[in-house]
Parts: C-alpha cells; structure tokens; sequence
C-alpha cells in the first residue's frame, strides 16, 4: 500500500517520507524508533517534582491566553507566552509556552489533557509546567500516559504527527489479509520461534512502536532483532555453502620463497602465515574465499602481490579492485615496480582513462592470459571481458558489498575465480566469524619491525595556532603533514546533535576554507588541498605532488582515509574529531607512521560530551585498532561503525551487532539447524524461509 492512502499524506509529505526511502505502508510499520520516553507514570499536581520531567493529567480550567510582555527576543520582534491553568482533584498548575500563539485554538475549556514538561517554581513560588508536549485524552494515547516512541522524523514531521502516522499504518494493516503480503504474517518457522521463546510478528511489531510495557518492549524488541540476524545469517550461511561446493583453479606451482626474496624487506610471521593459508587454498581444488583482517600498516597490500604472483605465474590473470581512483593509482604503481622485475606486466582499468586508453586496456584484458589488472568499479562494468580470470582481489571490503565482490567473481573462468578480500576495519575475531560468514578469515595480527607507535594528543581550537608551528617545525625538518576536515566547502546551516550534545554548524572546519587561511599564515610553505568533487585527474597530480615532496602540507577530507601511503608524511591534525567514528579516526591515523621518522596524530575537537571525551581519550591511550572497533561498536552500532550504505554488510534496522551478541549466537544456530535440514519445516515455512532469505541484504 502506497504512503499516499493514508489519512493527511499529500504530495509534499509523501516526497519528505521518500527521500528517506519510506514509499509503502510496509516501510513504515518496519521504520523503528531510536529511543523511547516514559510517560507512564502519570502524576497529580501535589506529587510534582520541581526540576525534571513530569507527566500529569488532568482538566482545563481557562482557555489559553497570548501575552506580550515589554520584553522582546534579540531579533527585536516581540515575545510571545502563552499560558493556560490545569485542575486536578489535588490543585492547579500553569502551563507555559513561549513564542507559540497558534497553540490557543487548539485547546477547549473544561476538556481532559495529558501533558509531559519540566515543572519548575516561578518567582511567586507557584509550580508551573514549561513548554509541555500535550495530547486530549482519548482511548488512543500515543504521546502520553504510556511508554512514548521517539523517531528520527522525515522532514516536516513532528514527533506528535509522526507517531500518528505511525499508528496509523499498524491500523491500516490490521485490516488486511494475513496472508503472505502482510508485514504481520509470521516468516518464522513456528519451531524457532518455540525454541527461542520468541512472539510472534504481529506482537513484535506493536509494541516495538507502542510498548504496553517493558516487558512487551523487551519481547518485541528480541524477537525482531532475531529475525533480523537469523536471515542474515541464512544468507550467508547459503553464500558459504554455494562456495564450498564450487570446484576452483587449481594452482599446481605454488613458490612462495621467490616472490618473498624479491621483496625489499623480509615478511613478518604474520604475513608468511596467511600466504601459507592462501597457498593452501590455490591447491585444494575448490575456489578460495578468504578474508585478510590487519590494522592499518600491517602489510597486506605485500600479501596481496604475493597471491597474485602465485595466480599469474601459473598461466591467470589477477585483479585488484580499489575503492577510490587515488589507492587504484597507487596500487598501479606499486604493483608496477614489484612486478617489473617477474617480466609481468600490470595494467590500470579506471573511469578516468581518455576513450582511447580504455579501448587499449580493455583489448589487453581480454587477450592476455597473464597480466595484473588494476581498477576501480571500472572493473565489473559491462563491457570489460576477461582472457583468463584466476584470482580477485578487493580492497576495503567495508566499501564493496557482496554483490560486487560477485560481479566481478561473475568475470572469471567458469565463474570461479578465487576470491580474496582485505579490510583494515578491525573487528573483534568472534564478531568477524559471524559477519564474513561466507568468508574464511586471516588476520595479520603483527606490523612489519621498526614502525614506532604514532604519538596522538587531543586539543582544543585555542591550540589551533601551536597545532600549525608544529606544522611549521617538521616542514622545517623536510618532513610533511595531512589536515582532514569535515566538509569540503561552507555550508554551514543549523546545528547537529552529536552524541548528545549540539554541535554549531558554524565551528565546522571546510578544506576550501582552511587551504586559504593556512597559505596565507604559512609564507614559504606550500598547501595544496584535497576533496571528491575533483577531477580523477585533479586529484592524481595532487597526491602525485605530494608524494614527490613539493607539498608541505595536504588539506584533504576523509578522501585520503584508505591505502594511501607517503612514507615522508609523519603528522596528521584531523579537525572536528568529534564528527569522526573511532574506526575512522584511527584509519586516518594510519596514514602517517610508514616511515622511520616519529609519527603524530593531533585530534581537534570542541566537543565536551562525556561520549566525546571518552572517545578521544581511547584514541589517545592505544593505538590497538581491536580496542577501539569494540568501543566503536559499543558506542554507535554496525551500521555508523561500518559507515552507513557504504559497506557491504547488511545496513540493519534493530539489531545492534555489539550488544544484541548473545542473540547473534541463538540465530545463527538456527540458521544453522535450518540450513542443514536439522528442524522439521512444512512446505509454506520452507517457502518462506527461501523467500526471506532471497531478501536478505546480504544478498
């Protein structure tokens, strides 16, 4: 059912509730709060506490009155109070809101409310209520006497309106068939909801909205947040299964010691070990499907080269896709001077080669058996045929999704080419085995010998001035420095909420901005600037330039959080730190510390939440990238710590893949009974198991 044919959508509401991708009815029964207030505690006036939040119910005893006091606002118009008086069976109690006439007409004398505000003394010593949120009492509450949603609103939408709406949709699909279309038909099997003690879907869905009481909350909230994690995992589950059985090129020459002899430094244990993992896998016979998980420098870009010198060498091509023209330029060129020596020939496949180049590239890849192709998403658009596709290779894997990383499989020699994947996105072990399900994993737990750990220190902008001497002094020593910033250009509008507390939009730090005001402080010094609105072209010379030295210092935004690697940069200084996740921080973190000169990381910030300052101090005490995705995890969730719709990890809807551990576990040994036929299913469940399944995100 379209949002339109519900009550009070028109045309402008319906596009508010699109651009956030509620089309349907069904989009908005599954649109869940992200938090909830209590109001069930329902006070009289003589039981009022001074100071907090109360909710009272009660009769109004005078029609609202508009005030204008002699005072006025700072814009110089005029202040507005609007006050009204509530009765109870134990007093009265005054009602005020500032700057909100309109709100007279829409109160009746001697008419029942509840109403939830703060309650303070005013000068004459009197209880009044300020600014209280009020709904007329009815059969219906939905703001008031029970325990309250609270949803991220649509813009234009009220928390009040929005709730309506809300429950208004539950009460269009009760009335509707409970067959298969229906958000409450039940798709799981009635065996697991039995094991696990789960409620049944329609439940889940009222009281996820409109709790009856904690208890139902609690309910609602396990059974969705399984069901959530269940398919997800039947999905992977499938994925693993669909690899496992998928014979694969056997590699027979697998000479791991030349390509490592070449290399101008010996491999850690580390390293070594996963290339034995890999190289065991070339020679099973079945396709490979491994994940390599090291933090930031730990050095499996090396690893990478090593399993495509084993895939070439053995008469296949292999390919690397990277997820930003800038780190595919890179691995170009270091694949390029690594494999030079081997006679192998490595070719670019990007968006921003001229027509002629591509058709040039293009022909190679589909005639020579034996080459190393490197590319962007370029790489799986139509059109690009590959000669003899051994080995895929895919670069951050946070921000490819599983259907990418297929696509490209999809290129291969009978569709199955062997499959590697690498993330420096540090995710505890445990959580990792479940996530990549359909991957086995190797981690890179070791950084290569003589990296010294990168000193980070928190300031505020008053030190913004000693930040930039410092920029000054390492320049001075023929070192060079990065600066992140937030956003590309001014576009400063209202304030944000960041972990509880309003950030001022104003205080937002832009590289445009920042470019200027540092060439013009740093006389002698060269400043160049970085951001995703250049060119390819544009953005290549720059960090070319940088590379080569004839930059001081590189004002960029997140644009530079990957791969990038300039061994003679040794300071970062990420301004508004507080906009940044733990994972991301410390992913920017890694771009300096590659040398042997000593590293610095400056964070920046204004921010005084106790979140804030727990974050900084984490990124200021380790630079172990596992503690800080735990925290990450614990503090923000999946779905910000992977970066929301970037990653190719399910975006999930409930389910918070830190704290909901336990019911993580449970659902995958269902999925897991379920997947080898352990539990008895009928022929609807087993139907509409393999339907949700095919729905899944993962997927």
């Amino acid at each position: 059912m379209d949002i339109t044919k519900l009550t009070g959508i028109g045309e402008k509401r319906a596009q508010a509730l699109r651009a956030v991708g509620l089309n349907t009815v069904f989009d908005l029964i599954n649109y869940f709060p992200r938090d909830y207030d209590d109001r069930s505690q329902i006070k009289t006036v003589e039981e009022l506490i001074p100071g907090v939040v109360n909710t009272i119910r009660g009769v109004l005893a005078s029609a609202p009155d508009n005030i204008n006091p002699p005072r006025k606002r700072t814009n110089g118009r005029p202040l507005t109070i609007t006050k009204a008086v509530l009765n109870d069976t134990t007093g009265k109690l005054e009602m005020v809101w500032f700057n909100q006439p309109y709100l007279k007409k829409y109160f009746r004398t001697g008419q029942e409310y509840i109403f939830t505000g703060r309650v303070k003394l005013d000068f004459k010593n009197h209880l009044q209520m300020e600014s209280p949120d009020y709904e007329p009492c009815s059969e219906t509450l939905l703001s008031g006497g029970r325990i309250v949603p609270v949803y991220t609103t649509p813009k234009g939408f009220s928390q009040k309106t929005f709730r309506a709406l809300i429950y208004q949709a539950l009460d269009a699909c009760s009335g509707l068939d409970v067959g298969v279309s229906s958000p409450f038909y039940d798709n799981l099997p009635y065996c697991i909801r039995q094991a696990n003690q789960l409620c049944d879907r329609k439940a889940a869905l009222y009281n996820i909205h409109y709790p009856e009481s904690n208890q139902a909350f609690m309910a609602a909230r396990q059974r969705l947040v399984f069901e959530e994690l269940f398919f997800m995992q039947m999905a992977l589950f499938t994925l693993k299964g669909a690899n496992a059985e998928t014979p694969g090129i056997m590699l027979c020459d697998i000479n791991i010691n030349t390509f490592v002899n070449g290399l101008p430094f010996m491999p850690t244990a580390a390293q070594l070990r996963v290339l034995h993992d890999i190289a065991s896998d070339f020679k099973s016979g079945m396709r490979m499907n491994r994940l390599i998980q090291g933090d930031v420098g730990s050095g499996k870009t090396a690893v990478a080269m090593a399993a495509a010198y084993m895939a070439i060498t053995n008469g296949y091509q292999a390919a690397i896709m990277a997820p930003t023209d800038v780190l595919a330029q890179q691995h170009y060129k270091d694949f390029c001077h690594n494999f030079r020596q081997y006679g192998i020939e490595t070719v670019l496949l990007t968006g921003a080669l001229t027509a002629s180049a591509r058709r040039e590239t293009l022909a190679k890849i589909a005639s020579d058996p034996k080459i190393m192709i490197v590319g962007t998403h370029a790489l799986i658009q139509p059109g690009v045929e590959y000669a003899r596709l051994g080995l895929v290779i895919t670069d951050e894997q946070h921000r490819f999704g599983v259907n990418q990383r297929f696509m490209l499989s999809k290129k291969g020699l009978e569709n199955a080419p062997h499959t590697l994947v690498m993330t420096a996105t540090p995710i505890p072990r445990t959580l990792a085995l479940i996530l990549y399900g359909d991957l086995d994993i190797s981690v890179i737990d070791e950084l290569p010998p003589g990296r010294q750990a990168i000193k980070t220190y928190c300031v505020d902008s008053h030190y913004r001035g000693r930040v930039h001497d410092f920029i000054r002094k390492e320049a001075d020593a023929g070192r060079q420095a990065y600066i992140i910033c937030p956003a590309i250009e001014d576009t400063a509008t209202e304030n944000e909420t960041i972990h509880n507390e309003t950030i001022s939009n104003e205080t937002i730090r832009n590289v445009q901005d920042y470019t200027r005001e540092l060439s013009a402080a740093m006389h002698g010094l060269t400043i160049a600037s970085l951001h995703g609105k250049m060119k390819p072209a544009e953005k290549q010379q720059i960090m070319d330039d940088f590379k080569a030295g004839k930059t001081h210092a590189l004002v960029s935004t997140t644009v530079i959080e990957v791969g990038v690697h300039v061994a003679n940069a040794n300071l970062i200084i990420i301004e508004n730190a507080e906009r940044f996740g733990l994972s991301q921080l410390h992913q920017l973190r890694g771009r300096v510390g590659r040398g042997t000169a000593q590293a610095y990381c400056v964070l920046i910030t204004d921010a005084k939440s106790k979140i804030t300052k727990a974050r900084m101090k984490a990124m200021t005490d380790t630079t172990d990238g596992f503690k800080l995705a735990e925290l990450d995890l614990a503090q923000r969730g999946a779905g910000d710590f992977f970066g929301t719709r970037q990653h190719g990890l399910p975006d999930f809807t409930i389910a918070n893949l830190y704290t909901d551990i336990e019911i993580l576990k449970k659902a995958q040994a269902a999925a897991h009974a379920a997947y080898k036929g352990e539990i008895v299913l009928s022929d609807e469940e087993s139907k509409m198991l393999a339907m949700n399944v095919g729905l899944s995100p993962v997927l």
